[in-house]
């Protein structure tokens, strides 16, 4: 498997596990965390005589479940040992082998919580014996409200267990939740190292309506070819919308979040590794934990919500001693991010702005101070490119199960939480148009193959306060018929003032 030398959190966490201590264990995704309970749970499992389901592994998505699913088969192959993957999203088939396998036991078993609960409440899941209990990416788990089901999860295993809770951060969050779970832990701590020397950080300034124009200039004029390129975007909502501009630009992308069926997901995605086509939009979905690297291009479309969720992202590129680009555009209500993410790399990158001269438009100008509150307020002059997303769509988010009616709990649970997961960066934000902005599948492309941009550097914001105002007026002109007769009727049955237009 490769295997040569171990890493930093493999040196350090392999012996304290096969000492049986509980560990409580932090290092950034790609450093080997699976391995690092993997490898000394397995040595456990070949030299004692298991006659039932010994480790439990709990994990935020089914890709990472698929994942280590496919590494214990590669590091079991010589101590038989044999794991189960247990996630929501499939066909109605894949609930019956799910159930079958639960029911005739495995030594490992991997799950998303939402899933693993709905087979627990119908009682053929006994978890009475579990040796070992593994909370890998439990920032992640955490994040997505996974936290109830976890410990309804943990009231039926026994209490007696070795447990080891895996997290890429280390929020205060994380130590609170670990205090239920774990007995006089062990504790490793890896600061988040600073991007790879060979990553070529480019940020550009761009409001929204900018931001795929200004791309598709960015990959013509790329001094390194396109290869294979992951495109982050917080807001699932804009997945598709990207994926249809990019291939009327004439780039072949395919897109990954939580609204594709799970066979969808998984072909799309082996597709991507084999390189079928070069492009992949995708959610946070694949920030964490999924094995892609030697990725030549990274884009933030937006800013993730956490700076060190940042260095997770363009991390995928540059891997052993490569090079590779990650371009991230800085719209006005995401600079303070920028601010946060400077600290952490411990370098500032410059702010490039190229869309005036290419004929866009004016970029946002870089102020932080200015835009620090801009977020949930709503767009402010021209260009407002979005701000305040996250207020109404917040409510959605907070109200997932109410909107999930009378589905079985275990589903209802499963994909509220994936579209939790799918929203990182700020939960539930979707897109609201710009004035004057043209919609994501809507730009225009010239004859050929290339962006056609006058039409976006001439669009012009509306007033929405003058709109509103003739509306009101036209309205009350109807109601008080063409002589105005009616007058102080009207204005006796509605409290609201008369509009008047500056």
């Amino acid at each position: 498997m490769n295997y040569l030398k171990a890493t930093p959190i493999q040196e350090m966490a392999i012996p304290k596990i096969l000492e049986g201590r509980d560990l409580i264990a932090s290092a950034q995704t790609g450093t080997g965390k699976t391995a690092a309970y993997l490898i000394p749970l397995l040595d456990k499992i070949s030299h004692t005589d298991h006659d039932h389901t010994s480790t439990l592994i709990l994990v935020p998505t089914r890709e990472l479940a698929k994942q280590i699913d496919e590494q214990v088969e590669g590091f079991g192959y010589f101590v038989q040992a044999n794991s189960i993957a247990i996630y929501g999203g499939g066909k109605g088939d894949d609930w019956d082998k799910q159930r079958k396998a639960l029911e005739t036991g495995a030594d490992i078993i991997i799950a998303t919580p939402g899933r693993l609960i709905a087979h627990m409440q119908l009682g053929y899941v006994k978890f009475d014996k579990i040796d070992y209990l593994v909370l890998d990416e439990a920032d992640k788990m955490l994040d997505m409200g996974f936290s109830d089901d976890i410990m309804n999860i943990v009231e039926k295993i026994p209490v007696k267990r070795q447990t080891l809770l895996f997290s890429a951060t280390m929020p205060n969050k994380i130590r609170e939740f670990s205090k239920k779970l774990l007995t006089d832990p062990e504790e490793i701590r890896l600061a988040v190292s600073k991007p790879a020397a060979g990553i070529d950080q480019q940020f550009y300034l761009s409001y929204d309506n900018q931001k795929l124009p200004l791309l598709a200039h960015l990959i013509k004029n790329s001094t390194k070819p396109v290869l294979s390129m992951v495109l982050f975007t917080s807001r699932k909502s804009e997945v598709n919308g990207i994926v249809r501009a990019l291939s009327k630009l004439g780039y072949e992308a395919r897109g990954i979040s939580s609204d594709l069926e799970q066979d969808d997901r998984e072909v799309v995605l082996r597709d991507f590794k084999n390189k079928a086509f070069p492009i992949l939009v995708a959610t946070d979905v694949l920030s964490r934990g999924i094995d892609i690297d030697n990725l030549t291009h990274v884009v933030n479309y937006d800013i993730p919500r956490d700076a060190e969720d940042y260095v997770h992202r363009i991390g995928r590129t540059a891997r052993a001693a490569t090079t590779g680009t990650a371009i991230t555009f800085i719209s006005d209500q995401d600079q303070n991010r920028i601010i946060n993410i400077e600290k952490l790399i411990e370098r500032e990158v410059v702010k490039q702005a190229l869309t005036e001269e290419l004929g866009m438009g004016k970029s946002p100008e870089f102020d932080p101070k200015r835009f620090s509150g801009l977020r949930g307020k709503g767009p402010r002059g021209t260009g407002g490119s979005g701000a305040g997303r996250g207020g109404r769509d917040g409510g959605r988010h907070s109200d997932g199960q109410r909107r999930n009616g009378n589905a079985p709990t275990g589903e209802r649970r499963e994909g509220q939480n994936d579209r939790r997961h799918d929203r990182s960066g700020d939960a539930g934000r979707r897109p609201r148009p710009v004035e004057g902005a043209l919609p994501i599948a809507e730009v225009p492309v010239n004859m050929n193959g290339g962006v056609d941009l006058a039409p976006v550097a001439q669009a012009q914001p509306a007033n929405p306060d003058v709109q509103s105002a003739d509306k009101s007026r036209r309205r009350k002109k109807r109601r008080r018929g063409p002589n105005g007769e009616g007058r102080e009727t009207d204005q006796s049955q509605t409290n609201a003032p008369t509009p008047v237009i500056e």
